[in-house]
């Protein structure tokens, strides 16, 4: 704490970041990356570093290791003395970024907060205060962060998780962010207006094109619906002690698709998420199934964007064909995220 009141202490109007070799901190994280991460770090350092506002698009396929690269270069910013912000577009994917910051973040003397609706009006309230005192160095949220009481003390990087996700009414305070502090756009799929940007070199982008090391490709079938080979693949999956999607994207008859499951495997916990639910409940539902508490999610698209469960490794999406290509695409992202096929 007392150091980092020194650097803000110290630092000038223009940006100071150190240019320090991003390799110091993949060693002390412990990651192992592939060389298109590499070099999507080196480019995001050296726009860091530079004098001119980083406007870059990082864009992978889902699974490829967005996530990470943004992580070790907000580590990069914050100890520089600078607060971090990561916009996602979705409360479950804030409470799984928040998750995954705090974990890897732990053995450093940072503060990671989140900015959602599952927290009361007094936490957010103090979140904030935090916030704008420099306390909190990486605040994690949805469109909240986008709101006029939300203060930094000093925002060096904004990460943008997805922003094809975001509204019109968003746009123009994400235009604000780009003059204030350096952004990071994360995508899958990048909109038009994204990729025309980066075309005509308003923004720069990098690609990660290899997957991460142990990551299997996934297997895609399309076929009628069938309750024995449902029956077969859940068997499957739980013999290996893995876990199970059902994307059921309709909330009047999900309970009814829950309970059908449920016979189909009378040994399994199988529970139900979707976005009408309490969101303390819905909260419970999703952290539930990432600690392994459950075998089998019945859900509606609430866990496209984002959610990374390795031990997921079988998903079955109830009629398709009522889903447009860029869904099943993230759909099918949140499974093969481990070395099990």
């Amino acid at each position: 704490s007392e150091i980092r009141k020194k650097i803000k202490k110290i630092k000038k109007a223009t940006k100071i970041f150190t240019n320090k070799p991003y390799k110091n901190t993949i060693s002390k994280l412990n990651f192992n990356l592939t060389n298109h991460q590499k070099k999507a770090l080196e480019n995001i350092n050296k726009d860091l570093s530079s004098k001119s506002k980083m406007f870059r698009l990082l864009q992978g396929d889902v699974g490829s290791g967005k996530t990470i690269v943004s992580l070790i270069s907000a580590l990069n910013v914050i100890e520089s003395g600078y607060q971090v912000a990561v916009l996602v577009p979705t409360t479950v994917l804030a409470v799984q970024h928040h998750r995954t910051f705090a974990k890897r973040l732990r053995e450093y003397p940072f503060t990671v907060a989140s900015l959602t609706r599952f927290q009361t009006d007094k936490e957010k309230r103090a979140i904030l205060e935090q916030c704008e005192r420099g306390e909190v160095d990486v605040l994690i949220g949805t469109h909240r962060i986008l709101s006029q009481d939300v203060a930094f003390q000093s925002l060096g990087l904004v990460v943008i998780d997805e922003e094809q996700r975001f509204g019109v009414e968003h746009k123009q305070r994400l235009l604000d962010f780009r003059t204030e502090a350096d952004v990071l756009t994360l995508t899958a799929t990048p909109i038009p207006r994204t990729l025309h940007m980066a075309l005509l070199g308003i923004c720069d982008i990098s690609a990660l094109q290899t997957a991460p090391v142990d990551r299997r490709a996934v297997v895609t079938e399309i076929k009628p619906w069938d309750k024995r080979m449902i029956q077969e693949g859940i068997n499957k999956e739980l013999a290996r002690a893995g876990q199970v999607f059902n994307v059921h994207n309709r909330v009047g008859d999900i309970e009814a698709v829950a309970a059908e499951i449920r016979g189909m495997a009378p040994d399994a916990n199988v529970i139900v998420g979707h976005g009408q639910m309490p969101s303390r409940e819905l909260e419970q539902v999703m952290l539930g199934f990432v600690r392994g508490d459950a075998d089998i999610l019945v859900s509606t698209t609430i866990i496209e964007s984002g959610i990374d469960i390795p031990n997921a490794n079988t998903m079955f999406i109830a009629d398709a064909d009522r889903f447009g290509l860029s869904d099943l695409h993230q759909l099918r992202g949140r499974v093969g995220r481990y070395k099990h096929r």
